[in-house]
């Protein structure tokens, strides 16, 4: 597609993002991130989330080894029993209607520590370590996904996406009602099915992989049965925003079979490290999983897992990547004026973004050489769940 102003469509949720490629030449006199990164530690005494530690809550971490999850000290949903009832708030079953309208939100939040090592987050961790991640990952959805509608998996990285303590972390979060984001999806990925009889993310990656634009990680590239595929997606709106998809009909985290959670584990070590090697500098990033929600009926996710050739469905599982900085590790991307006000819009083409994702990685990747972390697995530790 050529250079000039013009609207792309997301088919996922249903909105609209303007395209304005010659913006990205302009000069630049606005605020910058601070681009220094803290010395890096295996063990922080005063961070709250280290093993032994205490944390702002009272309680005290456990000499964890492994991948480490507790309810979060200061959740942002709670479980109907733990949230007493508040005036001026509908409570269930209280009729609604009018323009002010409120419904009961309840959940729980959950914090996932990654590892015990304070200076290394998924980046800087092995294959080996990283799967021991997304199995924490899928543990904790197919746990949760039993009751919960809505299960929210994700990272916040750095301090220029929120991240209010450095130690390698990600949080989950349940609802029980569907969030927007979620709800659209749900909407467009039904309407696409009944259209089509097909999912729209698995047509989507069929799209892409014939057009061959805007694919960042194939990993069929170096594995002989291809599972993954990261593409900057067509509607993107950050600049350099991905879309992660497992190649093969899949809905939720918990169905992952054995060789998609190791191929997943390569293919997060190597996006990760090409989003630092783009600016030379720790790529900060939210990122996070969407899966069809729940509930489903417990044992269904382990017993998909047996089986690869699972027919299409609805919901297709699918990883958002939103990465702030647009030309350095001290310019960032600001969605204001206008895309608060009408709708987002950016500089830089996906196209344009996708070539340059790529090359990077092509240059700093050279195999089982440059592995994150550069470490060999000793033995698999156990994960530890604690309450808050």
């Amino acid at each position: 597609m050529d250079d000039t102003t013009h609207r792309r469509f997301n088919p996922l949720t249903g909105r609209w993002v303007l395209v304005s490629p010659g913006r990205v030449r302009r000069p630049w006199h606005g605020g910058r991130e601070a681009a220094a990164t803290p010395p890096v530690v295996a063990h922080d005494p005063d961070c709250h989330l280290c093993p032994g530690n205490k944390r702002a809550g009272g309680a005290r971490n456990p000499d964890y080894r492994g991948t480490y999850v507790f309810t979060n000290d200061f959740p942002a949903l709670r479980p109907a029993a733990s949230d007493p009832a508040q005036p001026g708030v509908a409570q269930p079953g209280a009729e609604l209607g009018g323009l002010l309208r409120s419904a009961p939100a309840h959940g729980t939040c959950r914090v996932v520590c990654f590892g015990p090592d304070h200076g290394r987050g998924l980046v800087d961790m092995s294959s080996f370590e990283v799967r021991a991640v997304v199995d924490t990952w899928a543990a904790q959805e197919a746990e949760l996904s039993e009751r919960w509608r809505w299960v929210q998996v994700f990272e916040n990285r750095g301090t220029a996406m929120g991240a209010s303590n450095p130690h390698p972390h990600g949080q989950i979060w349940t609802c029980d009602a569907l969030p927007d984001e979620a709800a659209a999806e749900d909407i467009h990925q039904r309407e696409h099915f009944a259209q089509s009889g097909s999912s729209l993310l698995l047509d989507y990656i069929r799209t892409e992989t014939r057009a061959a634009e805007r694919i960042v990680l194939d990993d069929s590239d170096w594995l002989d049965d291809s599972d993954w595929l990261v593409v900057v997606p067509f509607w993107a709106v950050w600049p350099f925003e991905t879309l992660l998809l497992p190649r093969r009909p899949v809905q939720r985290l918990a169905e992952l079979d054995h060789a998609q959670r190791d191929s997943l584990a390569d293919v997060l070590g190597r996006l990760l490290a090409g989003y630092d090697a783009l600016f030379d500098h720790p790529f900060p990033f939210s990122m996070g999983w969407h899966g069809a929600p729940g509930p489903h009926p417990a044992g269904a996710a382990s017993r998909a897992t047996r089986s690869r050739r699972r027919p299409e469905g609805v919901w297709q599982l699918h990883a958002h990547f939103y990465p702030p900085l647009l030309r350095s590790p001290t310019i960032r991307k600001h969605l204001v004026g206008y895309e608060m006000l009408a709708e987002p819009a950016r500089d830089l083409t996906p196209e344009d973004a996708a070539g340059r994702l790529r090359a990077v990685m092509a240059e700093t990747w050279d195999g089982e050489a440059t592995l994150p972390g550069g470490l060999e697995p000793t033995s698999a530790a156990p994960l530890q769940i604690r309450p808050a």
